[in-house]
């Protein structure tokens, strides 16, 4: 009989608890099972895994603690990072955090874009996964990951997302993921870009510049040198994106 009755007497008891404080139950700050990693470590395994893709299992024993212990570090980072956002350079108080935010920020100031996607390695997916095959990248032959980042003239990072599968083209990222409905939102702004996203520069021509597409090989000398000079002047241009990609990598 009493053991019928406790359930009910506990959630009673609950109740008038819920009343009394005006809520549910707030945990203090610091309340709760001590932290095995300091807040600078647990930092660092979320940007190693991140960055390397490192199994949880193989972060736990470099760090010798349990495989939970790293699991949880990296679900409680995670969206602390995601929602910091992106400083502005030269604005210490602004902060970019969509593409939206992006657009908006670069037709106010004037800012020309350069963009251009990078790959990252990742796990194989496991066998039977749904879409395993679309991770595999054409160009790398390995499976990855890709990101779309976009920079000032000066290579400073502004914006660095849109992550799909590696298997994904960057012109399907452009139509998926809004860039080219950002474009059509912000007539204004401008954006320098490589082969890879030739259709968003035919769509936006007097927005976004492209590589000049190689003359035939009987046109005349002439046209070929043209060529060369507008694709070196163009790749001039959009070549900081690609170094602020390499710091991201090294």
């Amino acid at each position: 009989m009493l053991e019928e009755l406790a359930p009910k007497w506990q959630a009673r008891r609950e109740s008038a608890l819920r009343e009394r404080r005006g809520g549910e139950r707030r945990r203090a700050a610091g309340a709760g099972r001590k932290q095995r990693l300091v807040f600078t470590d647990r930092l660092l395994v979320t940007l190693v895994h991140l960055r390397l893709g490192l199994p949880h299992a193989a972060l736990a024993e470099l760090y010798r603690v349990d495989r939970s212990t790293v699991s949880g570090a990296i679900r409680e980072l995670r969206p602390l990072l995601a929602a910091r956002g992106f400083a502005v350079p030269g604005q210490p108080g602004l902060r970019l955090h969509t593409l939206e935010d992006l657009f908006a920020y670069t037709a106010a100031e004037g800012v020309r874009l350069r963009i251009d996607g990078t790959e990252v390695q990742v796990r194989r997916p496991r066998t039977g996964r749904p879409g395993r095959k679309a991770f595999v990248s054409g160009k790398k032959r390995q499976n990855t990951i890709k990101t779309t980042t976009f920079s000032d003239g000066q290579g400073r990072t502004l914006f660095s997302g849109v992550v799909r599968p590696g298997r994904m083209h960057d012109q399907t990222a452009v139509r998926t993921e809004g860039i080219a409905e950002q474009f059509r939102h912000h007539p204004k702004v401008e954006a320098e870009v490589d082969e890879g996203y030739g259709g968003l520069a035919n769509e936006f021509p007097d927005q976004v510049s492209a590589p000049p597409k190689k003359p035939k090989g009987d046109a005349p000398l002439g046209e070929h040198h043209a060529w060369r000079e507008q694709r070196r002047r163009q790749s001039s241009a959009r070549i900081c994106v690609e170094h602020t990609n390499a710091d991201y990598k090294q």
